[in-house]
């Protein structure tokens, strides 16, 4: 019995032509995407990249008279011996503190209380927004020179006299300078926040809630069982934001409290490494501090990073 093998038509190949037109066109579109790719990277080595690298190297240094000479470790160890290198240390973590406990938290509790609203939503997102789209500035202005007037006439103190409490001196207080800038930044900044959890909650299966309601579960229970977990990378990524954005403090110590405040109350990291390099003319102090934050925020997102992989 002979087998017959069955006849197999060779496809041809396509045109010569037309082969180098695919590659051409396929080496215009690599081109064109690096090209847009060339100028996101020229644009991140210049503006901060190389300042980086080279605040670096000006902390290893010392300049005088023109004159640029390498001194190790000294910047740092003098950095370090400065009084107000531990003050400002100090300010700084319990900003971040009362910022988490704060500026972190309301966000999350408004975005789920306009996520139960019926009426107004489009209204009361606007409403809460709203301060994102002012200047910076001009918020932190209205707060000094309005809500903390240490007057009587301050609206603050003015609301504390409504209802028979003691006033405060606000700004004027070493003691009450931190929670007065942790209002006035969670004021500016929750809008974003708010409008990224409501993102987050409407994603959240309605079934969830359904199935937790005929458990019988209350309102505390549907939002610990169902809510958070559901939103908890968001919850993460927004907590390890915040950290990093509070930890570099500035424009509320410098507008709200002059700088440094009452008795060093409000010198934060940030405004010393400004004081060093544009009041004392030390630049080179300034970018060993500069380094010296770099290192703590760099750590704190390396343990941010394993512990979340770990959970993940």
């Amino acid at each position: 019995m002979t087998i017959v093998a069955p006849h197999i038509t060779k496809q041809p190949s396509p045109p010569a032509p037309v082969a180098r037109t695919k590659r051409s066109r396929k080496l215009r579109d690599n081109l064109t995407g690096h090209a847009f790719l060339i100028g996101a990277v020229v644009c991140f080595a210049l503006f901060m990249w190389f300042p980086m690298i080279r605040g670096i190297v000006m902390s290893f240094q010392r300049t005088r008279r023109g004159e640029t000479t390498w001194v190790g470790w000294d910047n740092y160890t003098r950095i370090v011996a400065d009084p107000s290198f531990w003050i400002a240390w100090k300010n700084t973590f319990v900003f971040t503190l009362l910022a988490l406990v704060l500026g972190y938290l309301l966000p999350f509790f408004v975005a789920i209380l306009l996520n139960e609203l019926r009426h107004f939503k489009g209204y009361l997102r606007i409403l809460v927004y709203l301060p994102v789209m002012l200047p910076p500035a001009s918020a932190l202005f209205l707060f000094k020179y309005y809500a903390y007037d240490p007057s009587d006439a301050g609206l603050f103190n003015a609301i504390l006299k409504v209802l028979h409490l003691p006033t405060s001196e606000w700004m004027q207080s070493p003691g009450m300078t931190i929670p007065a800038m942790v209002i006035a930044s969670t004021w500016m900044n929750m809008g974003g926040a708010v409008l990224i959890y409501l993102a987050s909650l409407q994603n959240i299966p309605g079934e969830l809630y359904e199935a937790a309601e005929l458990d019988g579960a209350g309102v505390a229970r549907r939002i610990w069982n169902v809510t958070i977990p559901q939103t908890r990378l968001i919850l993460a990524l927004l907590a390890m934001l915040q950290i990093v954005a509070t930890m570099q403090l500035f424009i509320e110590p410098l507008i709200l409290a002059n700088g440094a405040g009452t008795q060093d109350s409000a010198t934060s990291v940030a405004y010393l490494i400004y004081q060093h390099g544009f009041f004392q003319n030390d630049l080179n102090g300034a970018a060993a501090l500069g380094v010296i934050m770099l290192l703590v925020l760099a750590a704190f997102s390396a343990v941010y990073v394993r512990l979340t992989t770990k959970q993940d």
